[in-house]
């Protein structure tokens, strides 16, 4: 059986904005490391908490590069989706050149057969593909059903749903299944999942990987810091920026 590219919560990073909302891809690999030297297993860069959608492709391979040089020491896996398959193969070739260890991509918004698409992007990829299942905030659904026909070497499940969790763990073979409900971070660890990929690490690191090795104290806290920064006017991003004083700017939201 294949061993997956890491065990354990990884981070689905928040890129970092200068006042003029220019990427700070400095100030975002230092989050990073920050984030690593936490306990933190692994990085995902240009995910949905990345505000992927309102970056060029250049932006994505500089966010890329400068978190990979930055934490030398996990995997990087770097979000790639795109609306057809030429989008998001070009994406991830530029991922890949720039560094990365795995992308993760999501299937189209708007459907088609997803078969051709994943085959596309798996040929372009020469690295794990994990495939994102959050339909309705990135792309379309990734059937259950499907994932074991698409050439895929994992799935990051943002959907919150821990009995679809369980039936993707049901399905065996070498698909490492992650979470990306900081929620289910504990239940997913005694399910026998691989890991998480979660926003919750940018804010409460430490006990993101307490929670996965099943502390009941630690998963309270880290729903309480989700809960407490959701309050806050620039929600998640706004909570960072207090504890670590780095920028609060968005560019979605």
């Amino acid at each position: 059986m294949t061993e997956p590219l890491w065990t354990g919560p990884a981070v689905a990073l928040v890129n970092l904005f200068d006042a003029d909302a220019a990427v700070e891809a400095k100030a975002t690999a230092e989050h990073a490391a920050r984030l690593v030297a936490a306990g933190i297993r692994a990085v995902l860069v240009n995910g949905s908490t990345g505000e992927a959608a309102a970056l060029t492709d250049d932006e994505r391979v500089e966010l890329v590069a400068a978190v990979r040089a930055a934490c030398p020491d996990v995997p990087v896996i770097a979000g790639a989706s795109g609306d057809w398959w030429r989008q998001a193969a070009t994406r991830v070739a530029g991922a890949v050149d720039a560094g990365a260890d795995a992308v993760l991509v999501a299937p189209p918004r708007l459907g088609g057969a997803l078969h051709g698409y994943f085959e596309r992007v798996v040929a372009a990829a020469g690295v794990p593909v994990l495939a994102y299942h959050y339909p309705g905030v990135a792309g379309g659904p990734v059937p259950v059903g499907a994932l074991g026909e698409l050439g895929l070497a994992g799935v990051k499940d943002s959907s919150g749903d821990p009995a679809r969790l369980g039936h993707e763990l049901q399905l065996g073979g070498d698909l490492a299944v992650y979470t990306g409900a900081s929620a289910l971070l504990g239940y997913a660890s005694w399910l026998g999942a691989a890991g998480a990929i979660v926003a919750a690490a940018n804010l409460v690191p430490q006990e993101c990987v307490a929670a996965w090795e099943r502390d009941a104290a630690a998963q309270h806290a880290v729903l309480r810091a989700e809960r407490e920064s959701k309050a806050l006017p620039g929600g998640l991003k706004e909570a960072v920026a207090q504890r670590y004083g780095t920028s609060p700017v968005r560019r979605l939201g």
